[in-house]
């Protein structure tokens, strides 16, 4: 009893706790500091509360896992690890109120059937009813067994609705990342035509647009799906140092800006000098970025559709609610039927936290590492555009690798 009331107690005070788990002391391999928003992290204690959980938390859940992370992932202390840092979760700190609502009910309940029903004291001595003119207050279990199922499905319905969204813009961002390697890889490897003379100096220039273009075309569309108080002021800063002054206000400046970027950077592919079947190839990827962009909006821009989330947050909200008197009979066995006070609380927390995962993975681009993404895509262009491209080789390397490769005769 005194375990579950220490939980009902670090559950409902959202004062005296932090949203995120602190890091496991007793992991055999800690993942290094990433260099990238790729990882990050836990908000530190110098944080607002209003960071530690509801939307200020949102950009702390922006994690990729690497090796380290999965290890500790499927280590066999998971469930301990899990247990332990429950008061510490965002989430359900996020239910602070739905929890007391319900707690506070059946708390009620306790007390106002001790006075009309009678009550027993800490000697265990049976004392008649305080208030005798007043029934106990029950409902019969019966309706709320009958109606569990359906609450069920609504609630699976939205959760797998809700991961959904999720999977499908976390793939919209892989075929962003695919494409931009597959984009600048051809751009380099291709550029020269008809066996013309490549000035090192141009090349270098043309590949640096591609990469430019290519990176300020992910950025764009990162700006486009945030929030702009969060984003707005670093996206004009990043393309003000990366790209040339007139460039960067003419993208700043239009209406939509992942188009502007994708028109810049199918001007640059065109100026690429190589057969034109080449660069049809290139620029398939620009329809592949148009879908990954039109499919982003219309996550963020449709929800699931409200009166589905509406009639799930009533339905569960009123069983909830009315549970603590269905409830009461069954706890007739512990003392003055206490121990329903947790037992509500502890479920209120789960099942609401059900809803509250749907909602909070409903809208999934302020929950991906979209900062992350861009940052790597861009480092992988420069990287990729600065490798030799046709033409560019040594003499001796080529005919060293033709001879590595050349069966054997």
């Amino acid at each position: 009893m005194k375990f579950l009331s220490a939980l009902l107690l670090l559950a409902l005070s959202p004062t005296q706790t932090v949203a995120f788990a602190p890091a496991n002391n007793h992991a055999v391999v800690s993942a290094a500091p990433s260099s990238t928003s790729l990882q990050m992290g836990p908000p530190s204690p110098e944080s607002l509360l209003t960071e530690t959980y509801g939307e200020g938390s949102r950009k702390y859940r922006r994690t990729v896992y690497t090796h380290n992370e999965w290890v500790k992932h499927r280590s066999s202390d998971r469930f301990i690890r899990n247990i332990s840092s429950m008061y510490n979760s965002g989430v359900y700190k996020s239910l602070g109120r739905e929890v007391f609502a319900t707690t506070a009910i059946a708390t009620f309940l306790v007390v106002f059937n001790a006075l009309t029903g009678g009550y027993t004291d800490f000697d265990g001595v049976q004392h008649e009813a305080i208030i005798s003119s007043l029934p106990q207050l029950t409902l019969p279990l019966t309706p709320f067994t009958l109606l569990s199922p359906s609450l069920g499905l609504l609630l699976v319905f939205r959760t797998n609705s809700s991961y959904g969204r999720w999977d499908e813009a976390r793939k919209f961002w892989g075929l962003n990342i695919n494409h931009t390697r597959d984009l600048n890889r051809m751009a380099t490897a291709w550029y020269g035509h008809d066996g013309i003379p490549v000035d090192p100096t141009l090349r270098a220039e043309h590949l640096r647009q591609v990469s430019l273009m290519t990176w300020a075309f992910v950025r764009s569309m990162k700006r486009h799906l945030s929030p702009p108080a969060e984003d707005e002021e670093a996206y004009v800063a990043e393309l003000n140092a990366r790209l040339a002054p007139e460039q960067a206000q003419a993208m700043i400046d239009a209406a939509h800006r992942p188009n502007r970027a994708l028109y810049d950077l199918s001007v640059a592919i065109d100026r690429l000098p190589m057969h034109f079947m080449r660069k049809n190839a290139i620029n398939k990827n620009l329809s592949i970025f148009e879908d990954t962009l039109g499919g982003s909006e219309r996550l963020l821009s449709s929800p699931v559709p409200l009166f589905y989330s509406r009639h799930t947050a009533r339905f569960l909200s009123t069983w909830l609610l009315l549970l603590p008197f269905a409830m009461y009979e069954p706890f007739k066995g512990s003392w003055n039927n206490v121990m329903e006070i947790p037992a509500i609380a502890l479920a209120s927390l789960f099942l609401f936290g059900i809803e509250e995962l749907a909602t909070q993975l409903e809208e999934p681009f302020t929950i991906l590492p979209m900062q992350g993404f861009c940052d790597k895509i861009g480092g992988w262009c420069d990287e990729i555009t600065s490798w030799a491209g046709q033409g560019q080789e040594a003499e001796e390397a080529v005919q060293a690798n033709i001879a590595e490769i050349a069966p054997s005769r």
